[in-house]
């Protein structure tokens, strides 16, 4: 039985680690070639290697346009070209909005928004070459419903939403479907820098009605669909992976709220 993305050719921003190695590797489960790409050369490196022939690293920088031309350069000189986008590189910054800087401002846009434009840019014309393609581009609960302390971070998310609607106008009647994916808490890296344990981490998660954090294979799983023929009629869709976080508000003193909500 074949993969669900068999000849299919992947290209994965921020697959070093997280979300974007996790992709990389259920991609090459299902049949892909991925190209792997991260500022991480030594993590990206080792990752591919451990994928086999199937995968190839390359050291980019989301945010610099002739990398990413040297990206659809690889893509297409080691496997003729490419049909599906992850745009998952990105960066948070938790700070009190009046403490934010310019600089951390821009930087924080130019890797998120930026990155993701420069992406469509680069390798959709190399997904027109081959008939059509699919992108998805990570975004966040937080591109959805805005949270305290991440105010460039939301302000980005925002943008990847509101751009991946314009790019399913404009790519989808030729052939490129475009959607946007809307993690919650995610247990990765970048959200978990100290490393705690998993249980540890979802002491935290009284909020979330699923009571735990999600686990990077489980936003891999929905890139997969999204990129997948299963999802041949999405364009444009928010595909929302985030434990039933955004459903609503839990109030500790009426019926239905988890033991862990009580007394609060």
């Amino acid at each position: 039985m074949g993969g669900r993305l068999d000849g299919k050719v992947a290209v994965i921003t921020g697959a070093a680690r997280g979300m974007g190695l996790a992709t990389a590797q259920l991609f090459a489960r299902e049949g892909a070639k991925v190209v792997m790409t991260d500022l991480l050369r030594e993590d990206g490196e080792a990752a591919a290697n451990a994928i086999g022939d199937s995968a190839l690293f390359v050291a980019h920088d989301v945010t610099d346009e002739a990398q990413w031309r040297a990206v659809a350069e690889t893509a297409t000189a080691r496997f003729g070209g490419a049909d599906i986008l992850i745009n998952n590189a990105g960066v948070l910054l938790f700070k009190d909005v009046l403490d934010v800087t310019r600089a951390e401002f821009a930087r924080i846009l130019d890797i998120n928004v930026l990155g993701t434009f420069l992406g469509v840019k680069a390798i959709a014309p190399l997904m027109l070459k081959r008939g059509g393609g699919a992108i998805v581009n990570i975004s966040s609960a937080d591109g959805i419903n805005a949270s305290n302390g991440a105010s460039p971070y939301t302000a980005s998310k925002f943008a990847v939403r509101g751009f991946t609607k314009s790019c399913a106008l404009e790519l989808g009647h030729r052939g490129i479907r475009v959607n946007s994916i809307h993690p919650g808490a995610i247990d990765t890296p970048m959200t978990n820098p100290t490393g705690a344990d998993f249980a540890g981490l979802n002491a935290g998660a009284a909020s979330v009605p699923l009571q735990r954090f999600g686990r990077a294979s489980e936003v891999a799983e929905a890139s997969l669909y999204l990129a997948s023929e299963a999802a041949s009629y999405c364009n444009g869709m928010e595909l929302v992976i985030d434990g039933g976080m955004l459903a609503g508000r839990y109030y500790a003193g009426l019926p239905g709220a988890p033991p862990s909500m009580r007394g609060r």
